[in-house]
């Protein structure tokens, strides 16, 4: 009997070329801080363009522009903010807390400086901006990412010299009462409050002694109730907020339109692009008071979740902090949360009631270019100072397992000689 032998079934054959996709290394370990960080301002900024389009379309339509005008303008700095973010986390924190703050703190003063001369212009009855054809820039808002920067550096320079005030009032305190001088001179005080805010902050974050901050804080309190007196403006808007006596034509139309906004709004809100607010009846709508659109278009539940957003940035920023031990890096994350807090705080307090109208825009929210990009540059910083600090777990680790790996195979070592006396 003869058996045929049998075929095995040949594999399909397949066409094409393979290829071997290889990822880029980084140069340090990701960091969890720091991609909640990311996460938390894309949405505190895609949410602010979105408001920026919704409060100011209407009136940029009235003034015969494309309603989309202001919402461009915005989408433009953010992007260019975004590329400075990335640019500035790229930079080592060591050239952030050294050389590079120095050139930062006297490009401020210039620019401060150029603020009174012809390239200045006054809006509101404050001269604060410079005016450069195609856009407009706020010196003083460059003003605190620089402080944050310088005194970080000095902070490290300065070292066992915090503790004693003869030997760190001048160097320290000279500079920045110069940055806040010029501020001052413009009459933005509500701008001079979140700088000098940014400065205690810093250097409580840094470890200087409490005592030398109450009565830095005591000489600032002072120097803005000064500030108030000699202002006649400054002046009735406190009375009238304290009394309650105010001119509903006057100085109180801001104040009770976004009163009448958030009431509006209810719990649920009206609608995205729903306010009626927006239709010329509140000033700064898509600015000061862009939180009262806020509450008007998405009610208290937006609001509280506006509030709750911050409130995770902060605590974001306080993990990275307390991650840091660089002390330049606890300065700058330092100064930056008290920057995007406590004006975050002061914005959101003026819209509701609970302080005089000071004019500060919400960080990342309000329109206005010069806020955006340094907002965004800020957090440059703190991610710079992420990577610094994953940089040095990085490498303690690797130390540390290196040493192990030694001391194992020292007492390995050892077993082998022993078996071998043994034998």
């Amino acid at each position: 009997m003869q058996t045929t032998p049998t075929k095995t079934p040949r594999k399909a054959e397949t066409s094409g070329r393979a290829f071997r996709i290889r990822l880029p290394r980084g140069e340090s370990p990701a960091s969890l801080n720091g991609t909640l960080l990311l996460a938390v301002v894309v949405v505190l900024v895609g949410f602010g363009l979105i408001m920026v389009l919704s409060s100011s379309a209407v009136e940029e339509f009235a003034a015969g522009r494309a309603f989309s005008t202001k919402f461009l303008r915005q989408l433009i700095f953010a992007v260019v903010g975004i590329g400075v973010m990335f640019l500035v986390s790229r930079i080592p924190l060591r050239y952030l807390t050294g050389n590079l703050a120095w050139v930062a703190l006297a490009g401020v003063l210039i620019l401060q400086a150029l603020v009174f001369t012809p390239l200045g212009i006054e809006i509101n009855g404050n001269r604060a901006w410079l005016d450069f054809g195609f856009t407009t820039v706020q010196p003083a808002e460059f003003a605190k990412l620089a402080l944050c920067m310088w005194l970080a550096m000095m902070v490290i320079r300065l070292g066992p010299r915090l503790d004693n005030w003869k030997q760190m009032v001048i160097p320290l305190g000279l500079p920045v009462i110069a940055v806040l001088a010029l501020a001052l001179l413009g009459k933005d005080l509500g701008t001079v409050i979140v700088l000098g805010a940014v400065v205690l902050g810093a250097l409580w974050f840094g470890g200087m002694k409490i005592g030398y901050l109450i009565v830095a804080a005591l000489g600032a309190v002072a120097g803005a109730i000064i500030m108030a007196i000699i202002s006649p403006n400054r002046v009735a808007r406190i009375t009238s907020f304290f009394t309650g006596d105010c001119d509903y034509e006057g100085l109180c139309w801001q104040t009770s339109h976004g009163f009448f906004a958030l009431a509006r709004g209810g719990v649920f809100g009206v609608g995205l692009g729903n306010s009626t607010a927006k239709w010329s009846w509140l000033p700064e709508a898509d600015n000061d008071y862009i939180f009262a659109i806020i509450g008007e278009e998405f009610g208290l539940v937006g609001g509280v979740a506006v509030i709750l957003i911050f409130a995770l940035l902060g605590i974001v920023l306080l993990r990275i902090w307390r991650q840091t031990t660089d002390r330049g890096g606890r300065v700058i994350v330092g100064g930056v949360f008290t920057w995007f807090i406590f004006q975050a705080f002061v914005n959101i307090a003026v819209v509701i009631g609970l302080l005089p109208v000071l004019g500060v825009p919400l960080p990342f929210v309000s329109s206005g270019g010069s806020a955006l990009v340094t907002t965004l540059a800020a957090v440059g910083l703190v991610l710079a100072v992420t990577r610094d600090n994953a940089a040095r777990e990085s490498k303690s680790n690797s130390s540390t397992q290196s040493n192990d790996s030694a001391r194992e195979n020292k007492m390995g070592a050892k077993r082998t000689s022993r078996k071998r006396a043994n034998a």
